[in-house]
């Protein structure tokens, strides 16, 4: 989304950006009771391609009130240093210096008809507090709603690509669903939050299948390491511990009656996480999810002692 780019520009500098950490409490933004949104055509791949690539411009262009008018009120943004609403996210993008940006691997998740997630790569050139800023390349991800009308950019998140370590001999092979084939895991309904420890109960006792069932048929992971399907994030599940995992600060926004994001911090990974749940035929499905790397904070630097 345009707003999402042009806080996916300020994730770029997010190492420098020092916003205070939401709280542990449960968020639902005070926006999320969705307007009604009036009838009408689900916008192509090349609309809101062109609406991303319209609020990176206005961002190269310092148009600020162009950029603020892309963003639905509730809109939030999942950076590498934190979560940021509509408010802080056009007052932190202002000290972005873009230059350059270029994009690759475009494409387009239709959420239901009131939604659409659109993801793609990019690579920049800017600085940020005067500060050059990584350039890259970035997994990004942007979703935009039908608000009266008008599609409006309601959720960004960026992910700096990295290259996989290779696995440990004791992760090299998936591990087998520990609960039995016959169990049927809890069924997931419309509180996203709700859904999402749900998730992760299945993944603590290694119930790879009731992990998979709350997946919908067409779902895309995105992490730093690479983009992954249905299969491909049961797989990628599996080869790991989430016993430890401690889940905080969540918040949720939501985008219409058939359709939700959720976003929170994992511990002690220190990891991001996204996922947007949707309403197919009367079953709460997990269509995307996304996860974002914590960045570490600046060393403090050491006080001069004084003579």
């Amino acid at each position: 989304m345009k707003k999402i780019v042009a806080l996916v520009c300020f994730a770029v500098g997010a190492a420098a950006c020092m916003t205070e950490p939401s709280s542990n409490k449960e968020v639902t933004s005070n926006a999320n009771r969705p307007m009604e949104s009036k009838s009408m055509a689900m916008p192509s791949e090349a609309e809101i391609t062109s609406k991303e690539k319209a609020a990176w411009d206005a961002i190269k262009k310092k148009d600020w009130d162009a950029f603020g008018k892309i963003l639905a009120s509730d809109y939030l943004e999942v950076l590498d240093n934190g979560v940021h609403d509509k408010a802080a996210s056009i007052a932190n993008v202002k000290d972005f210096e873009l230059s350059d940006v270029t994009f690759s691997d475009w494409k387009m998740l239709p959420v239901d008809k009131d939604a659409v997630i659109i993801t793609y790569s990019a690579t920049v050139k800017g600085m940020f507090k005067g500060a050059a800023v990584p350039a890259g390349p970035y997994r990004e991800a942007s979703a935009y709603v039908n608000r009266d009308g008008q599609w409006l950019a309601i959720y960004y998140q960026e992910t700096l690509a990295k290259k996989a370590p290779p696995p440990s001999p004791s992760k090299a092979t998936p591990s087998k669903s520990a609960a039995s084939p016959t169990s049927k895991p809890p069924e997931a309904g419309p509180d996203a939050a709700a859904n999402e420890k749900l998730v992760w109960d299945a993944l603590k006792a290694k119930n790879y299948d009731a992990f998979a069932s709350y997946l919908a048929s067409g779902a895309m992971e995105i992490e730093a390491d690479g983009v992954y399907d249905k299969a491909g994030s049961v797989k990628n599940v599996s080869m790991f511990d989430a016993s430890k995992a401690e889940l905080s600060e969540w918040k949720t926004v939501k985008f219409d009656n058939d359709a939700s994001l959720v976003t929170y911090l994992v511990k002690p990974d220190q990891e991001r996480h996204s996922t947007i749940w949707v309403n197919r035929n009367g079953k709460w499905q997990a269509l995307f999810h996304q996860g974002t790397p914590v960045a570490p904070m600046p060393a403090a630097k050491p006080e001069k002692k004084k003579m």
